[in-house]
């Protein structure tokens, strides 16, 4: 082994070799002990960040964990198509390359380049995977749009569709101008920002139709430009200053649109005048409110956002409603919405029906991809019905069938599937799963595999003419089957018999809802066991926290805090840095931020810190918090603590270098210091497999860490150089064995966690032990043998630390070289313990730089001078010699002074502050300078 430990050097090499041997294929027959996790494919678009880094160590971990127990295990691997990001990406090429917009370009071009660019992305995304040590079966690599997927996805849409679980209709819809499709309420940003709230007149109409001149309501909205699309004035029922108006008539400004006053408890009293109008068409909370009273829903935006050149109005089945003599202003035909607001307000002040204006807070909806202002518009869109789908869901939770880890997020699925909506599956865009429907001239929709399957399922004859669905599903849709379509279904293969269900599900809280319980839904309804009851697709959900930087702040790239896990692992110079955050800066106001912060944290950009040393900060922050803060300190730390592992194993590897050892760990002689390292050994193990049971990654990092580092290197090795410098043949060879011994068994511990140095290591010592595998991932994992815990050593051993810790800090405090040797004297000390240190006095002593350890009874008269320790009842005490006694006496003294002079200081500057001495009672002013003299009289005395 090389002096200086360089992850560099063995990380890539070890990598291509265990892809190259295999070691993380699964094994395709039938096996009894499976085990398998899918990895949230990650998107064609994107890169390895932070939160995929952290989740796909946790996943590795658990892979490489049972893999070592002996399962069959699968690291399903897979790419996403992400929809509507690759089409933003893709869409913005074309346009830079070929100068096209979309429609000219083609669909059929445009996939064509979309896939292209998966092909590109493919390539860096697995080389990111492959940096970080991930131990996936790449023979299994499956894309979510590859043709099993698009069989398995069509097949499972047809079946909802036959089953009445999935329809199409005009609904409310979130819709993106910029990327003219609807949006689902998850892919929406809200977000605060400062407005007006509009407060107009409506006037009041009598029975016979008349406008009353005299009499009107204030509505408040912050809409102005949608009162073209009112279809009711509501107000709460229990408001007293509107209960005479409810079930009267108003006039919509400028349309003449006459409306009824309704009352809703939705209605906010508090909020602007308390009168509100209702545009069913354009706003969520209106549109619930028509379908409760069953208003007309009247579109008057068009999807590119402008104003239509005629009313759209429909019922609450999204029915069409033809209504003669309502007509849109010409003023504002084709408008723009800011436009048309502009002309409404202008309108509204010359007919003197504007009241007033209040600036006010208001919340803004946009998408969460695009960037894009959304529009709420009504628009024919597919929707999958979740209610039912959604009532095996909660029961499989509450029957702990699939269980949460941490707990807490367990509510927070539940509340969601409480209150699940229905779920619109359709997006217009050209890249995704095509949903398989026809249409003919009439309109009616027919769904199958193709459109000869059609025809023959819905008796079509050839003549009439069907038109193909243009939409595409939800990318979340192909997703929510990924548990099963994983795994090849809807082929009959042995790999839905082994792996299904997965063992544990690794997610983030921010997809909850748009793919674990997506996923339970669609599993549950699919795929069936051998008796015909729905099957779970996986057991556990583990819930990681967010990554955040060092202040808490999410990382983003307009705020220029994003760190690239694999900067971390290889390194990356600060003009390279600069250069990376500042690329596609999201606002140029940010850059000078982005390059201060930048310089500033990063002065020398990110040295290389390797793959392992990244892992083991991944795992010891996950615990069960919901965000973590990132720490380059904490890294720095696990970067040493795989340097010590190297210092460590190239000690051992020069030390020992005949695997002809004398004993074996059965019926070997053990010193005191072998028991107690094997009782520390095996009760890490305990602990360390049941933090990786529990999920519980940070308990298992701390156990690890301090086993080793304050255990077996601060310590053990530590009394085994000194066994080698004075011991026995016997005691150098029975250190010789249990060192070996207690570090392979470390190794194999630490690999789940960090695999490339614990394998390197491991086939440099795999000789001295007659070892003759191939690889670590492919060994036993440890188990604890509760017979070799010695609780007693562990308690006695614990004392003696204590013992030489109080002799380490009496040589600091007192500067005594080492080459001195002192004389500790132990009083009160029971028979085993004193038994121990006879047994071992000759290596204590020479360990602890001891002349000599005497024994007193309890009536033993301890001198005056004497430095004196009580340690579990044991009361120990060192007489040093006449020099070192003025130096104790001389150091306290100076000890005492110093703490003196910092109150005198104190009061003496507060005593000159003439703030105070004007302002506080002459009793507390008194009171100090009594104080300060006695301070002063006391520091004469010691001097």
């Amino acid at each position: 082994m090389k002096q200086k430990y360089n992850p560099k050097d063995i990380e890539e090499v070890l990598y291509a070799s265990w892809e190259k041997n295999g070691y993380f294929n699964s094994n395709k027959g039938i096996k009894s002990k499976n085990f398998c996790i899918l990895m949230p494919p990650p998107n064609i678009t994107g890169n390895l960040h932070m939160g995929h880094a952290f989740q796909q160590t946790i996943m590795d971990i658990l892979i490489r964990y049972y893999r070592m127990q002996g399962y069959n295990t699968l690291w399903q691997m897979g790419v996403d198509h992400a929809g509507i990001a690759t089409q933003i990406l893709v869409s913005k090429h074309i346009q830079l390359k070929y100068n096209q917009d979309l429609k000219k370009f083609g669909r059929r071009n445009f996939i064509n380049q979309c896939l292209k660019w998966k092909k590109q992305n493919n390539s860096n995304i697995n080389h990111q995977i492959k940096r970080l040590g991930s131990s996936v079966d790449w023979s299994r690599t499956r894309f979510t749009l590859d043709d099993i997927s698009k069989k398995g996805v069509k097949k499972v849409f047809i079946q909802l569709y036959d089953h009445g679980l999935i329809y199409r209709k005009k609904k409310l819809s979130h819709w993106d101008i910029k990327l003219q499709t609807v949006l689902s309420d998850l892919e929406i940003e809200y977000r605060s920002v400062v407005g007006n709230m509009w407060n107009i007149k409506y006037f009041l109409v009598d029975n016979l139709g008349k406008i009353n001149q005299n009499k009107y309501l204030i509505i408040s909205t912050t809409r102005p430009e949608t009162l073209l699309g009112d279809t009711a004035v509501a107000v709460h029922p229990e408001d007293t200053r509107y209960i005479d108006f409810i079930g009267s008539f108003v006039v919509v400004p400028i349309v003449n649109r006459i409306i009824p006053v309704i009352s809703d408890t939705f209605v906010d009293v508090k909020k602007g005048t308390g009168c509100v109008k209702i545009t069913p068409a354009h706003d969520f909370n209106d549109y619930d409110i028509a379908i409760r009273h069953n208003l007309l829903l009247i579109n008057i935006f068009t999807t590119e956002g402008k104003v239509c050149h005629t009313f759209n109005i429909y019922d609450v089945n999204g029915n069409f409603v033809k209504i003669d003599n309502i007509e849109i202003p010409n003023c504002l035909n084709g408008l723009t919405r800011l436009q048309a607001r502009k002309t409404i307000l202008n309108i509204l002040k010359s007919l003197k029906l504007l009241h007033s204006v209040i600036e006010t807070n208001i919340v803004s909806l946009y998408g969460d991809r695009s960037g894009s202002e959304i529009e709420c518009i009504l628009t024919d869109q597919w929707y999958l019905r979740t209610k039912k789908l959604s009532q095996q869901a909660i029961q499989v939770v509450h029957e702990k069938r699939i269980s949460f880890f941490p707990k807490q997020y367990q509510n927070l699925y539940l509340s969601w599937m409480y209150n699940i909506q229905d779920w619109c599956i359709s997006r217009q865009l050209w890249w995704g799963h095509r949903i398989p429907a026809w249409y003919d001239s009439l309109g009616n929709t027919y769904v199958g595999n193709n459109e000869e399957h059609v025809r023959i399922k819905y008796l079509i004859p050839d003549d009439v003419q069907l038109i193909r669905e243009l939409d595409v599903l939800d990318t979340w849709f192909s997703s929510s089957l990924w548990s099963f379509l994983s795994l090849d279904w809807p082929k009959k293969e042995n790999l839905l018999k082994n792996f299904h269900p997965t063992n544990v599900l690794v997610s983030g809280f921010d997809i909850i809802f748009f793919w674990v319980a997506r996923m339970i839904m669609m599993t549950l309804y699919c795929i069936k066991d051998n008796s015909g009851s729905p099957q779970i697709p996986f057991k556990n959900v583990y819930i990681t926290g967010l990554i955040k930087d060092e202040f808490g702040q999410k990382m983003s790239k307009s705020k220029g805090n994003v760190l690239d896990p694999i900067d971390i692992i290889d390194g990356i110079c600060l003009n390279n840095l600069l250069k990376k955050r500042t690329l596609n800066s999201v606002k140029d106001s940010n850059l000078e931020k982005i390059l201060y912060n930048t310089r500033t944290k990063c002065a020398e950009g990110i040295k290389a810190f390797g793959a392992d040393a990244l892992r083991v900060t991944f795992s010891s922050f996950s615990s069960i918090t919901r965000n973590i803060h990132w720490d380059m300190n904490r890294l720095q730390g696990y970067r040493n603590f795989c340097n010590k592992i190297w210092n460590a194993g190239r000690f051992i590897l020069i030390n020992i270098k005949s695997n002809n050892l004398l004993y074996k760990i059965n019926n070997k002689f053990f010193l005191f210091c072998d028991i107690w390292i094997l009782s520390e050994l095996n009760n890490t193990i305990k602990v360390y497999r049941k933090a990786l049971d529990n999920y519980r990654f940070d308990i298992a990092t701390k156990k690890l860490y301090d086993f080793f580092w304050h255990k077996f290197c601060d310590w053990y090795l530590e009394i085994t150089k000194i066994i080698f410098n004075v011991g026995t043949n016997q005691e150098i060879n029975s250190v010789k064995y249990t060192l070996v011994y207690v570090f392979e068994i470390f190794l194999r511990l630490a690999h789940p966690i960090i695999p490339f140095i614990t394998e390197y290591i491991w086939k440099k010592i795999k000789n001295l032990l007659f070892i003759t595998a191939d690889t670590i991932m492919l060994q036993n994992f440890p188990i604890a043998n509760q017979e070799m815990i010695c609780k007693d050593i562990m308690h006695m051993m614990t004392d003696l630390q204590k013992i030489i810790l109080f002799l380490r800090k009496t040589r600091i405090t007192f500067k005594i070289d080492n080459n001195i040797l002192l004389c500790l004297y132990i009083m009160d000390i029971d028979f085993k313990f004193k038994n121990f240190i006879i047994l071992n006095c000759n290596i204590i002593k020479k360990f602890s730089f001891l002349n000599d350890i005497i024994f007193v009874h309890a009536n033993y008269k301890i001198p005056n001078d004497a430095i004196t320790e009580i340690i579990d009842d044991h009361k120990i005490f060192l007489v040093l010699d006449v020099i070192f006694t003025k130096k104790i006496i001389l150091s306290d003294k100076i000890e005492k002074i110093n703490q003196l002079n910092k109150k005198i200081i104190t009061l003496k500057k507060l005593l000159s502050n003439k703030i105070f001495l004007d302002k506080a009672p002459k009793k507390i002013i008194h009171d100090k300078q009594i104080i300060l003299k006695q301070l002063l009289k006391n520091r004469d005395n010691i001097l």
